[in-house]
């Protein structure tokens, strides 16, 4: 009897193999895995799942997937690195290259109720999939393009680090199955998995947003008093126009997060304050990676807000720090 008919097994999941990328799954085309079914529980819905583990190739350590297909067909993820599948990214990068809302409840009874309504539609699906990868933004998808490999990246699956050999306490030498050097002090080691597949506070994501929001110009102003940003070229508009805009580019504000909205009719310009400068620079991030914000069909330039002078000090004429790319 299937697992969903079975009054016993309401709420497992069974799976003949699993979604998983090109990186995972290792350069060699014949790859034995052991199969355990309801081996664990997956991470993100606490369900039980069928467990698949393998080894990728030579020199590489046993992987195993860690979420059930359900979750990873929903966010159109790996089941193991969580990374996207069409272009091997955090979905925090994704999501902000194409402006997408984290729908996914994050509470345990929510989740289920969520999965279940999403398994039901997916039955219907042609493809079998929860996540759309067409959408309409194609700025974001050029960004995306960009920033992916284009290669897969074997060298994610070495052994990990050995904690013994950073203490200075590891005696098994040439032995060791896992790694004998320092960690780098970057901050990506502090990686949450529940983080990078909601994507949210994941530090790679961050750092990669960060490094093509520079690349395009928009880099973050030193003084961190400055939460500001202005939107160019608007058409003739209204407050709740730019503001409907704002939350469509970009899900994660909400509007009571909004200080106050300045529209500048003469000069086709607005003024958007925020209360936190985090806040600032995750929206400024986003619209770069998805090319500006687009207001009533059109596509508005972004730039970072200047720095008041401190009193009795001449304002510097300066051109506003950065643009973004229409």
């Amino acid at each position: 009897m299937p697992a969903k008919n079975d009054i016993n097994k309401v709420g497992v999941e069974s799976s003949d193999f699993p979604i998983l990328c090109e990186t995972c799954l290792g350069p060699n085309p014949y790859v034995r895995m052991s199969k355990q079914e309801y081996g664990s529980e997956c991470k993100i819905c606490n369900r039980p799942f069928t467990v698949f583990r393998w080894n990728p190739g030579q020199g590489a350590r046993y992987k195993k997937t860690e979420v059930c297909t359900t979750c990873a067909k929903i966010k159109g993820v790996c089941q193991t690195c969580l990374l996207d599948l069409e272009f091997g990214l955090p979905v925090q990068v994704r999501d902000a290259a194409l402006g997408r809302k984290n729908q996914a409840p994050t509470s345990d009874i929510n989740k289920q109720y969520y999965i279940q309504n999403l398994e039901a539609q997916m039955e219907d699906s042609p493809d079998g999939m929860a996540y759309d990868s067409q959408v309409a933004n194609r700025a974001g998808r050029e960004m995306l393009k960009n920033l992916a490999r284009s290669d897969p990246f074997y060298k994610r699956n070495r052994p990990h680090i050995c904690s013994f050999f950073v203490k200075g306490e590891c005696k098994r030498g040439a032995e060791c199955p896992f790694r004998h050097e320092l960690p780098e002090e970057n901050g990506l080691q502090n990686q949450n998995m529940q983080d990078r597949y909601y994507g949210r506070n994941d530090p790679v994501a961050k750092k990669m947003l960060r490094q093509d929001a520079e690349n395009k110009g928009m880099k973050a102003p030193e003084d961190e008093t400055v939460t500001t940003l202005l939107f160019l070229g608007l058409p003739e508009t209204t407050e709740t126009d730019v503001r409907s805009a704002l939350v469509f580019s970009c899900p994660f504000v909400k509007p009571v997060e909004l200080k106050s909205l300045t529209i500048v009719e003469a000069s086709h310009c607005a003024f958007v304050n925020f209360k936190t400068r985090d806040l600032a620079e995750r929206t400024a991030e986003a619209l770069s990676a998805q090319g500006g914000i687009e207001v009533q069909g059109k596509r508005c330039k972004v730039v970072w807000g200047r720095s008041r002078p401190a009193k009795g000090k001449k304002p510097e004429s300066i051109e506003p720090s950065a643009t973004a790319t229409a």
